[in-house]
């Protein structure tokens, strides 16, 4: 693994910015192990995530998915659950979810919840909220529409937040995507990221983008050259 890793390093030059487009090429050339690794988009934003009014976080549906199967929980009663299961839920329910989950049973991606069962959805916050699957309005998992929702998580819908220290990690698809997906794909993250600028944010934004793969070497962006406007 040292020797393959070495290799692939030795193909990207570290003092340089590649284009997005070169970048991606370079991630799918420098790639070494046998299993489909993630592509990942790491961007270091000018914010200060410890103030409340300077917090990046969004959704945004991938044009071509993430490679990944999702496995959705909807939380709903009644017509909404029938809404749910035809939209492609993996798990439906109220009580007995809340139970299940109470117990231990955490096998799903995604969960969505509709507004009037918050009340009952809340008592797993202890739960959902440190792994990141506690429905939230904001991003659209707190919803009557519920198909709509499920739909789009299905599609490639994928979250974003900024860490501590002031960076986004999103992926983008898989090393197995051809180029133009990956493009794509990529492209839609830093439009809704740079769309969700606090307007507090003050001097550089985007200050710096780095693009990888599970397993292999970061690959510079030059943020200068992008196209995202």
């Amino acid at each position: 693994m040292g020797k393959k890793l070495s290799n692939a390093e030795a193909k990207v030059d570290t003092g340089k910015e590649y284009s997005i487009e070169e970048a991606l090429a370079l991630v799918k050339e420098t790639t070494f192990v046998k299993f489909d690794e993630t592509v990942d988009l790491a961007i270091n934003l000018g914010v200060d995530p410890k103030k409340s009014d300077q917090m990046v976080r969004g959704t945004v549906v991938l044009p071509y998915g993430t490679g990944k199967p999702v496995r959705v929980l909807v939380f709903a009663k009644g017509e909404k659950e029938k809404e749910a299961r035809e939209a492609g839920a993996d798990y439906v329910g109220a009580e007995d979810l809340v139970e299940k989950i109470q117990q231990g049973w955490l096998e799903f991606d995604k969960a969505v919840a509709t507004p009037d069962l918050m009340g009952l959805v809340g008592k797993l916050g202890k739960v959902l909220g440190p792994r990141g699957l506690m429905p939230n309005p904001k991003l659209g998992t707190v919803t009557f529409d519920v198909a709509k929702a499920v739909k789009e998580i299905k599609a490639g819908k994928v979250e974003y937040k900024v860490e501590k220290a002031g960076i986004v990690h999103v992926p983008v698809g898989k090393v197995s995507f051809d180029r133009e997906r990956l493009l794509e794909n990529a492209l839609a993250v830093l439009k809704s990221v740079a769309k969700a600028k606090p307007s507090t944010s003050k001097g550089k934004y985007l200050k710096r983008i780095t693009v990888s793969s599970t397993m292999g070497p970061g690959v510079k962006v030059d943020v200068s050259r992008l196209k995202i406007s």
